[in-house]
Formats: structure tokens, C-alpha cells, sequence
């Protein structure tokens, strides 16, 4: 079994792990993105592909890159945060629930939600509206470093979703990160034991250093 794989991670809650994350002064948070096909938890590796507006001179397609996904992996889209023109619809959401995959995130919008409802398929997005993005925009490059607004995803980052939104765990920090977000999970728990024993709460945060959890540390980076 890989770090990532390790099933504590499946129990932390995105809010964990963005405070782990806070600690070690990474970014990962993705703001502005939410599930929009229902209340859906999603962990796994991100398989990347960037969108550019389309090259009148060479245009190319939205892609047929679903065929290369593994099913342990989670669809990252760039599409640069445009919400005007989609690059994900009913076609691909049943498409990616038919092979088990772990769901899609975009930087940008959706549509045929009511699709990816219907099959429970799980999207995280910007929204939704219904223009195609075909001969708008056209895949760039497939298996590159993506944006999800101000978070990098390279190839193989760790993604968890749920209804809080995303967050974006570089792989190489994914023990770390996951070591933190447990120590502070178990923090906030001992603080609501405490306090229905009797503590206030102040009094158990205090003693239990809840405003440090997930303060950057000298060194960390």
C-alpha cells in the first residue's frame, strides 16, 4: 500500500487537510470549485489536461483523453477558469462512471449535470452552463502541470473532494501532510471530550494548543 492510499486519508475531511496544509505553508485549497452533481466524497491521483482557446489555423479537439485514465485517478481539467463554454457533458460523465473512475475536477464548467446525477458520477466545478466548448476551446496538452486557479496540480497529486470543496496534496508531501492532518483531527476531538467533561473551551484549547495546529512553522515550506 502507497502513502496516498492509506486509509486514514479517506477518513479527513478537506477542512483536516487544508490546516495540515496551512501548516506546512503549501497551497492547495482550490477556491471557487464545488460538487455540483450531489454530495459526493472523491480521493485519488490527478490525471491532467490543460485547454487553450482554439488555433483557428490548426484547431484541434476537446479530446478523447478518457480512454487513458486509470481508474484510480481523478480528472483534472484546465480550462482555465472559463465559465462561458464547457469541456465536460453527459457523454464523458458515463463514460467515467462505466469504468469506476474516481471523478473530474474543473477550473471552468460542466453541463448535462442532471447526466452525471443520474449515474452518480462526481464533478467539482465552477458551475454549470450549457455551451459546448467545442470549437471554442481545444486540449492543449495532456499529462502537464494544470491550474485549478491559484493551485498547481501536476501529474500524480493526490485530490480530495467533498463538500467543502477541493484540496491539492503534492505527492511528495503526501505522508507528511497526512501525518498533520491526523494529529490535528485528533486534537479537535480531545477538545470537544474536554469540554464535555466539564472544560470550557477555552480553557481546552488553550491546553491543547488549538490556535498553532495549523500555523506555519519556522523551516516549513
Amino acid at each position: 500500500m502507497t502513502n496516498w492510499q492509506d486509509p486514514r486519508y479517506k477518513e479527513l475531511s478537506t477542512a483536516e487537510i487544508s490546516d495540515a496544509l496551512d501548516f506546512f505553508g503549501l497551497p492547495g485549497p482550490a477556491h471557487g470549485l464545488g460538487c455540483v452533481t450531489g454530495d459526493h466524497k472523491i480521493m485519488g491521483r490527478a490525471f491532467t489536461v490543460r485547454f487553450a482557446p482554439v488555433d483557428p489555423l490548426n484547431a484541434g479537439t476537446v479530446g478523447d483523453f478518457i480512454d487513458d485514465v486509470e481508474e484510480t485517478e481523478i480528472i483534472v481539467l484546465d480550462n482555465e477558469g472559463r465559465t462561458d463554454c464547457t469541456v465536460w457533458g453527459g457523454i464523458l460523465s458515463q463514460i467515467a462512471k462505466r469504468k469506476n473512475l474516481r471523478g473530474t475536477v474543473i477550473h471552468g464548467v460542466c453541463r448535462d449535470s442532471h447526466e452525471a446525477m443520474d449515474c452518480g458520477y462526481p464533478i467539482f466545478s465552477r458551475g454549470t452552463f450549457m455551451r459546448t466548448g467545442k470549437d471554442r476551446v481545444q486540449v492543449e496538452e495532456v499529462g502537464g502541470a494544470v491550474s485549478l486557479g491559484d493551485v498547481r496540480v501536476n501529474p500524480g497529486d493526490l485530490l480530495v473532494g467533498d463538500r467543502d470543496g477541493v484540496v491539492v496534496i503534492p505527492f511528495s508531501r503526501v505522508l507528511e501532510v497526512l501525518e498533520r492532518a491526523v494529529k490535528t483531527r485528533q486534537a479537535e476531538q480531545d477538545i470537544i471530550q474536554a469540554t464535555e467533561s466539564g472544560s470550557s473551551l477555552r480553557a481546552a484549547r488553550e491546553a491543547l494548543g488549538y490556535h498553532t495546529l495549523q500555523r506555519k512553522q519556522a523551516g516549513q515550506a
